[in-house]
């Protein structure tokens, strides 16, 4: 469910483009009016204000946006202003270049997007910087780590509910005798991993914890260090249970030595309109605690107003 909320009468594109073209005007930005406008518009509305903007205005509210904010605060509007794939491209580009920025990123948009998801996501990529997603992944990544990202990003999965149960059993028997082995960059793991629908995954790893004793992810855990086996395990969790791949995101950007703005960043504008309310969930399941409550003693100012707004927190 989406924490992503939006009043009874929405004003029109007209109207919100006039509200923000207000809010950039004189000299100080109104920042709480940005917030109101956009942290309660759906990813139609806001397409369709920028689109108004660009047409009364002949501006770019993106790029008046840039102009007008700063810091963190800047991230979070950008990132949410933007189209869904439009800023599952310009992740998986930041991802793929930069530091800041780490192959989760790429475990988190290959698998927990539909098929036609990312396949926007490509497209839209491929719109942006005249290259394919697939290529700049292979380019910037290697060993075993491009062995399994390239076809991860690559994937179109069949998003229906059927499931083989004799193939899940043999899928489980095939996983458990190549992690026996430590033969994590094994190409029948890949294969599966890449290939199979969820739901067919789900059965499968049911299937190996009944008939092995342990959840494939702990088997997985042999050596905590391992990067790649990081990988496996992420993109595991991220298949089959999302928010709780993302809790523990959020966990880990909240808790470091000063906070990860930009993972929580990322986290909140991906999800806010898909299930971030099962994540909040699972954060207070995990945490004993709200994560409106965490997020309002580790962030402030207009950046944490943003936050809050999009995470549904009522009073923000």
């Amino acid at each position: 469910m989406a924490t992503l909320t939006i009043p009874s009468s929405v004003p029109s594109p007209a109207e919100d483009a006039e509200q923000l073209r207000k809010a950039f005007a004189g000299w100080g930005t109104n920042e709480d009016l940005i917030i109101q406008i956009l942290a309660h518009r759906n990813a139609a509305q806001r397409t369709l204000i920028r689109q108004t903007y660009a047409a009364t205005y002949g501006e770019d509210l993106l790029k008046e946006l840039d102009r007008e904010l700063s810091s963190d605060f800047e991230q979070i509007v950008m990132l949410w202003a933007l189209d869904p794939d439009e800023r599952d491209a310009f992740l998986v580009n930041e991802a793929t270049r930069r530091f800041t920025a780490s192959n989760l990123v790429l475990i988190e948009i290959a698998c927990t997007r539909s098929s036609n998801e990312l396949f926007l996501v490509r497209r839209a990529y491929h719109a942006r910087y005249k290259r394919s997603l697939e290529e700049d992944v292979a380019y910037h990544t290697t060993g075993d780590f491009r062995k399994l990202l390239v076809p991860l990003v690559s994937s179109f999965r069949y998003e229906g509910d059927v499931v083989n149960m004799m193939l899940a059993k043999s899928e489980a028997k095939t996983l458990h005798a190549k992690i026996s082995e430590k033969a994590y960059n094994d190409e029948e793991i890949i294969r599966i991993l890449t290939t199979r629908s969820k739901a067919q995954l789900n059965a499968t790893f049911n299937q190996y914890n009944n008939e092995f004793g342990n959840a494939i992810n702990k088997d997985l855990r042999t050596d905590p260090k391992n990067e790649y086996l990081s990988l496996l395990r992420a993109t595991i969790r991220c298949l089959t249970c999302p928010e709780k791949y993302f809790e523990k995101a959020l966990r880990r950007a909240i808790n470091k030595l000063g906070t990860d703005e930009w993972a929580l960043t990322r986290v909140v504008a991906t999800r806010a309109e898909v299930d971030m309310q099962r994540i909040k969930e699972e954060y207070q399941r995990r945490n004993t605690a709200h994560l409106d409550r965490a997020i309002a003693g580790d962030t402030s100012g207009d950046y944490k107003n943003m936050l809050l707004a999009l995470i549904g927190h009522v009073d923000a």
